[in-house]
């Protein structure tokens, strides 16, 4: 191996939430090309608006039309946007106090570079063409230097909001947004050793100069002492199961059905136990003590899982200080 691996990685996954009377007015709002900030017990309008007070935890439901035209309290300029940002070019994430409100609202900016961007400057929504009831309806700011509608605030007259009275049909009532993170993984030259070890179906770790416990997989230093560890030695490929569970949600994107069952495994020769999935036996029948061995699918650098070897069960003493 000439040097520690690195590899893309994506983490991802939906993110849904039910909406309160709050959240779910302005996500309808949005919809309909209108924003609703909430009034805090001192007077305050909160946009966006929350459920309780920030500073007094009281219940919030006073909502309140603010404008879509505002002004830039501070900005940062994004010179290049990653995917799902708001924005395919350059643009300025900027907090934005919509005349009206007292709070500002984070959100992209559309602007040719950073030097048309300034604290102060003032600025309108552009609406999405089509809108389902998300923040993403508001497509971005654009710098706006136009009269101000009816309504809207002018330069020497604050912007007047007032209690919100209209009922949406159809409101929103929940939302599902996806969260990912793509970046690249590199393990470092302990895990990446055993990583390398594992594509030629061998499970290595690492001992501890001074306690001499293993640590599989390793880390590079031993976390019991906080000692580099340099010194590979070969564990199992046999193990005992210390401890498990039975996993009734399927996976996304997994062929593995449900119900299966995730062990902590102490492979022999190691002093820390590792985690892999157990098949090959019916989910009642895995128990603590059962001894497996891993099962290698070809091309995998990992096992695919671990299976009962027939052994007699391991005694409890013999792995109790691994659970």
């Amino acid at each position: 191996m000439s040097g520690p691996l690195t590899a893309p990685l994506v983490v991802e996954f939906p993110f849904t939430r039910s909406l309160g009377p709050v959240q779910s007015a302005f996500l309808t709002g949005l919809r309909e090309r209108v924003v609703l900030g909430v009034r805090a017990g001192d007077g305050r309008v909160l946009v966006p608006p929350t459920e309780y007070d920030p500073g007094t935890a009281e219940e919030l439901r006073e909502l309140v039309e603010v404008a879509p035209t505002g002004t830039v309290t501070t900005w940062a300029w994004n010179p290049a946007p990653r995917p799902r940002q708001p924005l395919p070019t350059p643009f300025a994430w900027v907090l934005v106090r919509l005349d009206g409100a007292d709070t500002a609202l984070l959100h992209a900016l559309d602007a040719p570079g950073p030097d048309a961007v300034r604290t102060g400057m003032r600025v309108r929504v552009r609406w999405a063409a089509d809108r389902t009831g998300a923040i993403t309806d508001i497509a971005c700011f654009e710098p706006y230097e136009g009269e101000p509608r009816e309504g809207e605030a002018h330069e020497d007259e604050p912007y007047e909001s007032g209690p919100y009275i209209r009922e949406f049909t159809d409101p929103v009532t929940g939302i599902t947004t996806p969260a990912r993170l793509d970046y690249t993984y590199a393990p470092g030259s302990a895990q990446s050793r055993y990583l390398a070890a594992l594509a030629r179906h061998r499970i290595v770790g690492e001992r501890c100069p001074a306690c001499r416990r293993v640590c599989v997989p390793p880390r590079g230093a031993c976390p019991t002492c906080g000692v580099a560890t340099r010194e590979q030695t070969e564990v199992g490929p046999r193990g005992t199961v210390t401890t498990y569970c039975v996993v009734n949600i399927k996976a996304r994107n997994a062929a593995i059905d449900v119900p299966y069952v995730y062990a902590h495994i102490a492979l022999d020769g190691a002093d820390q136990a590792l985690h892999g999935r157990i098949a090959g036996i019916p989910c009642d029948r895995v128990r603590m003590g059962l001894r497996v061995e891993p099962v290698w699918t070809d091309g995998a650098r990992h096992p695919d899982h671990y299976r009962p070897t027939g052994e007699p069960d391991a005694a409890y003493d013999t792995y109790k200080e691994l659970l």
